[in-house]
């Protein structure tokens, strides 16, 4: 099985773009994620979004983006906690 991509595929090799990249941590283990990238100073075209339930964790993630889910639902407590 012989595929030539040049064929299906074009690339300007003159381009000379940064991949942007978004990294949306849900959660307790998505929040400690981000917080880790963070530490390591992963840093470039790098977007961190914290999303979490508990209002205590969202408030202590690194992540400049924070969205609050299921506010009205578990009012600021973790998922497990309902």
């Amino acid at each position: 099985m012989n595929q030539d991509f040049s064929s299906k595929f074009s690339f300007d090799d003159a381009a000379n773009e940064e991949a942007k990249i978004c990294v949306v941590g849900v959660g307790g283990g998505g929040g400690n994620a981000i917080n880790n990238m963070v530490e390591k100073g992963i840093h470039g075209s790098v977007e961190f979004i914290a999303v979490n339930t508990d209002s205590q964790a969202l408030n202590e993630n690194r992540a400049p983006q924070k969205i609050q889910a299921g506010q009205d639902l578990t009012s600021g407590l973790g998922a497990g906690a309902r």
